[in-house]
């Protein structure tokens, strides 16, 4: 299957809003990756690092929210 044709009649659902879907759980799942990141950083005693992974969670964070509210509108 190319990426120019809809695979929803594999997965049941469109691909945009499987996409979305998609985007929403690696999100969540990429805040949580970043907790350990960062908590891995303090424990070696590097601030700068923990508070970078802590920036990046915040985007993580940032982005699942926009795409439930995203996917709430539109599946809702």
């Amino acid at each position: 299957m190319g990426f120019e044709q809809e695979t929803g009649q594999v997965t049941g659902t469109k691909d945009k809003d499987y996409n979305l879907l998609w985007f929403a759980e690696t999100s969540l799942s990429n805040a949580l990756r970043m907790e350990v990141y960062s908590r891995d950083a303090e424990r070696a005693g590097d601030a700068e690092l923990a508070e970078f992974f802590r920036r990046a969670q915040g985007e993580s964070r940032k982005g699942a929210e926009q795409a439930k509210a995203l996917l709430a509108q539109r599946l809702g």
